[in-house]
């Protein structure tokens, strides 16, 4: 049976933990392999995770410099043959390693999967359905396609082909991620099935207008190491053009968010 190697990267999120940690044990697959990081959280995280050390297969308990450096940290004690993370916020739906593996196998040339997800509040209450883009760099680098991260699986070897996560990026390395993915040659598929929860809260930070700024700087600096140039004036019209495309070849996407709103910056009743 094929071996997946599930990270969770934790840091102060108490609140969300347990949740997080038992969408991925009570997965009916039976050779996961999977792998929490915490830095060094004060509010009871480690706590958690120490209920569950019976069932968690390596548990890393050092500094690093951020996410990014905390998932490197997880990745390079991976053993499996598909890969995958979690954030400690968020979930994983029941089923979903079993289809992303049956998937993968039937179809040996992919390297990198996505499925879609739902966007969830701090008590678990759905807010609206999130659906994956296809990959295509010359869209990313104009803001134009979206994985849904916890939704996405990834063949060690693709992984193995870059340089892990970039311990630089603060607001989206997960993204960075997937676009050295691609350009290292990787290929990507999209699963029409729901894997994961994406989770909203104060503290995320999706739902933080302070990421705003950070994001740009990142999006432009990716832009400069893969066009070799900083973004011009006419790069802001491709980029609308691009983003128009999107809306309509995700076009039930593009529905949710008319119907139930956007992500970034979306208002919280708590």
């Amino acid at each position: 049976m094929t071996k997946v190697s599930i990270v969770t990267i934790s840091f102060n999120q108490a609140e969300f933990l347990e949740r997080t940690i038992l969408s991925v044990l009570e997965q009916d697959y039976g050779n996961i392999e999977y792998i929490v990081v915490d830095p060094g959280s004060t509010d009871g995280s480690r706590e958690i995770i120490e209920r569950y050390r019976s069932r968690i297969s390596k548990i890393i308990l050092r500094p690093d410099c951020g996410a990014a450096d905390g998932l490197n940290h997880g990745f390079a004690e991976a053993t499996g043959d598909i890969f995958g993370f979690v954030n400690s916020d968020d979930l994983l739906l029941p089923g979903a390693i079993s289809s992303a593996v049956h998937f993968l196998e039937k179809r040996p040339n992919v390297h990198v999967v996505s499925g879609h997800g739902y966007l969830i509040g701090p008590d678990d209450r759905f807010l609206r359905r999130l659906y994956s883009d296809r990959m295509s760099v010359s869209r990313y680098i104009y803001w134009s396609v979206i994985l849904i991260q916890p939704s996405t699986f990834f063949r060690r070897v693709i992984f193995e082909r870059v340089t892990g996560f970039n311990v630089e990026n603060r607001a989206i390395w997960d993204a960075e991620l997937f676009l050295d993915m691609a350009l290292a040659g990787g290929k990507f598929a999209l699963a029409n099935e729901f894997w994961s929860a994406y989770r909203l809260h104060m503290q995320s930070i999706t739902g933080s207008k302070s990421l705003a700024k950070t994001m740009y700087k990142t999006q432009a600096d990716i832009f400069l190491r893969v066009k070799g140039r900083q973004p011009r004036k006419y790069d802001k019209l491709v980029s609308y053009t691009y983003r128009f495309y999107r809306y309509i070849s995700n076009p039930i996407d593009t529905l949710e968010r008319i119907r139930r709103g956007p992500v970034f910056g979306r208002r919280l009743d708590h």
